[in-house]
């Protein structure tokens, strides 16, 4: 006896597709509909199961509503000549109405009371990619050829990349650099002369003192000598008269 027709809408409705690149997790959605005015019990199933996560992988689907589920495929190395096998698998059945135990009414259910649909899988490598990749090499070789041919550029080719607003800028920061160093110089050369005329008060100011002092020596001298040659001719004069 043949199944009955699947009674979820499914979307899409017979390939799951998988765009790269593949080296993540490439994740795609499959859309389930309940049009009809009783519950539904789902299950999705798939041929390859350690290469696929499935979110939520079974469940009910109350009358009048639908469903995301998730297919996450698992990175894995792209071979472009390799077709892909994996098929992937809706199986549902009529909830009943006083259903406490979804398990327990998928064991009691009859065959003649599954459906399913069946859908494979189907990995696709855009192009975009590839001419990404493309575009980026190109850009690399471009890059790395204006470097060397900058690289070979003359002095006047190289300042000519500077426009007359960024030149008259460097002028006038140099001229200003140039003032700077020309008013710190005269600073310096103030600050030479007075410290020397500073020098040279000092050292006349110290030989005056200098100068008097020795006077004021020769002075006293001088009038040591002539109260010893006093003494000496007053000593004579009393002597004689003593005799």
């Amino acid at each position: 006896m043949a199944r009955p027709e699947q009674v979820l809408l499914l979307e899409p409705q017979h390939e799951l597709k998988f765009r790269g690149p593949f080296s993540d997790v490439v994740t795609t959605n499959l859309k389930l509909s309940n049009p009809t005015d009783r519950n539904v019990c789902f299950k999705v199933k798939t041929t390859a199961p350690r290469r696929y996560c499935v979110r939520p992988n079974s469940g009910i689907l109350d009358a009048g509503t639908s469903i995301n589920v998730s297919v996450m495929l698992q990175p894995f190395d792209y071979d472009p000549n390799e077709k892909s096998k994996h098929k992937f698998m809706v199986q549902s059945v009529l909830a009943p109405p006083d259903m406490t135990d979804m398990e327990g009414v998928w064991k009691e259910a009859k065959p003649d009371e599954l459906m399913d649909s069946k859908l494979r899988c189907v990995f696709d490598m855009p192009v975009e990619n590839e001419k990404t990749l493309d575009m980026e090499s190109n850009k690399m070789m471009s890059s790395s050829l204006l470097k060397s041919d900058s690289s070979t550029l003359p002095p006047k080719s190289m300042s000519s990349t500077f426009d007359d607003g960024e030149v008259k800028k460097i002028m006038e920061d140099c001229k200003r650099l140039q003032m700077e160093a020309q008013r710190l110089r005269e600073e310096n050369k103030q600050i030479r002369e007075d410290d020397g005329l500073r020098m040279r008060k000092s050292n006349v100011m110290s030989s005056q003192h200098t100068s008097i002092g020795m006077k004021k020596d020769e002075g006293l001298s001088a009038r040591t000598m002539a109260l010893i040659v006093l003494f000496f001719v007053v000593g004579v004069i009393v002597g004689k008269l003593v005799l």
